[in-house]
């Protein structure tokens, strides 16, 4: 910031849907009897009040209740706003501990096949909360920052810490998902719903040396080691310590805890629909054993794998109408050339 300073990105950010057409696309426009204005075949307004404005970007330039992109894109039991069980509703919950409610539907939502050695309480994972002074794991770059705040406790609500041998705050508990488990110090607070526990996602950086070159204010070294064929186990060697650098700050280091890493343990879970990852887990969470320390971690990949072929099945692949691999309408942060939208003649996914 001081080198930088700050500027404003855009102070019209309001009824941006009011905005006037501009000349250049009324120019050899139509306007539709639905009174959407096009342009060489492509929305680009609508008469409102007998103004031409931009309107909403969907196809109709509308705010769209009924979706006709869902219905043209093989989902038409979405079209219209509707609640949506997902994967870690009640009755996700209650399938995957081995109850079959008459309301679960494997279609949309599959049941959590536990590895043999998950035990304990199930209950919904939050994983995508963040502390208010970090954004992200790349918040450790600021080093006064992560001083602040550089643990990531298992948050747990005082009646789920009774279920779970009354556990107190620095008790070390055991996570596990799908695909393996890690190992977490509690912490006991009133702030989040029975039956949902949290960790905060932007911290747990680690390393497998002590290269000088790699940020040791923020992140453990670690012992990785492949424990059997696509297991991985990760247990913490060396935490924060202070070190000698040309910032003089390393040497005033006074916190050990780099926290612990835990997108790693989590499927790919990609949504049926939108294809984007759906973060919030299933989990199982018991005390820690004898032989866990704090930081360890356990993935293994060939469920990790299953897990995702399993999501992937739930899908409705393309292609969409005029054979397309997604609407053209949705907005792209880098837009590829329209030709790329489309498959070639005959082919599919």
């Amino acid at each position: 910031m001081r080198k930088y300073g700050a500027f404003e990105v855009d102070k019209n950010v309001h009824r941006l849907n009011e905005t006037p057409v501009s000349q250049a696309d009324l120019e050899g426009s139509e306007t539709r009897p639905d009174g959407a204005i096009a342009k060489a075949g492509k929305p680009v307004g609508i008469m409102i009040e007998g103004k031409p404005v931009v309107g909403y970007n969907t196809p109709s330039r509308k705010l769209e209740i009924f979706s006709k992109t869902m219905a043209d894109w093989k989902w038409p039991e979405f079209a219209l706003p509707e609640y949506c069980r997902s994967h870690i509703h009640r009755s996700a919950q209650w399938a995957s501990a081995g109850k079959r409610p008459e309301d679960f539907d494997p279609a949309y939502v599959p049941a959590v096949e536990w590895p043999p050695e998950a035990r304990g309480e199930i209950y919904t994972l939050l994983p995508t909360f963040r502390l208010p002074v970090l954004i992200h794991s790349r918040t450790g770059n600021a080093k006064s920052l992560y001083e602040i705040a550089h643990k990531n406790p298992l948050w747990v609500n005082p009646a789920d810490a009774k279920k779970l041998g009354n556990a107190r705050t620095g008790d070390l508990l055991k996570l596990h998902t799908e695909i393996g488990y890690f190992v977490l110090h509690a912490w006991v607070t009133e702030g989040l719903t029975p039956g949902v526990v949290a960790c905060s996602h932007h911290l747990g950086r680690w390393r497998v040396s002590q290269d000088e070159q790699i940020d040791r204010l923020t992140s453990a070294q670690v012992d990785l080691q492949e424990v059997a064929k696509g297991q991985w186990k990760m247990r913490h060697v060396t935490e924060v310590t202070p070190y000698e650098s040309r910032d003089p700050d390393t040497q005033r280091v006074w916190w050990s805890d780099a926290g612990v890493h835990q997108d790693i343990v989590f499927p790919v879970h990609p949504d049926p629909v939108s294809g984007m990852h759906c973060w919030h887990q299933m989990v199982r969470v018991e005390r820690a054993a004898a032989s866990d320390r704090y930081g360890d971690i356990f993935v293994d990949t060939n469920r990790a794998h299953a897990v995702y072929l399993k999501w992937k099945a739930l899908t409705r692949p393309a292609p969409g109408p005029g054979n397309l691999r997604r609407p053209l309408w949705l907005p792209r942060v880098v837009r590829p050339a329209e030709s790329a939208y489309y498959f070639e003649e005959g082919g599919g996914a």
